[in-house]
């Protein structure tokens, strides 16, 4: 097993921040909406370029991270994943996590909103960590996260 180090400070890697996750939708339009209904998130900008269009969605109280959706002719399209276990079958990306106050509370909210949930909210003693995750049309999975006590 291979242990990370911490690379030195002098390394221009060390200045490494996570800015955004990028996604391919099929249908621009759609995908604003849907973030923006079923999640809540904020447009805070949309441009076209090279035939494609961009839009630059943040969650309701975060700024300091965002989706870049790309949309335009050509998106092949993922599977829909109704179970978190379909999803292991692909190799990539599997799914950005957002840290919450209440896993079931946001579980209970996105199925109120008709959003696909891929897990229920579950314990996952060994990370200290209660978890679920849900979906969107496009097959992007995403997970919540809540602490929990040892």
């Amino acid at each position: 097993m291979t242990t990370l180090s911490t690379p030195p400070a002098s390394s221009p890697l060390a200045s490494l921040k996570i800015n955004h996750a990028a996604m391919r939708v099929p249908d621009f339009d759609a995908a604003i909406a849907w973030y923006a209904d079923k999640l809540d998130f904020r447009s805070k900008q949309i441009v076209s370029v090279a035939g494609l269009s961009f839009g630059f969605l943040y969650p309701a109280g975060d700024d300091g991270f965002h989706f870049e959706l790309m949309a335009g002719p050509g998106a092949a399209e993922r599977p829909a994943y109704k179970d978190l276990h379909d999803s292991y079958n692909m190799s990539g990306w599997h799914h950005p996590g957002f840290s919450v106050d209440s896993v079931d509370d946001v579980i209970d909210e996105l199925k109120r909103r008709d959003v696909t949930i891929a897990s229920e909210p579950h314990d996952v003693p060994a990370m200290g960590l209660r978890v679920a995750f849900f979906a969107d049309p496009w097959g992007n999975l995403f997970e919540v996260i809540e602490s929990i006590a040892h």
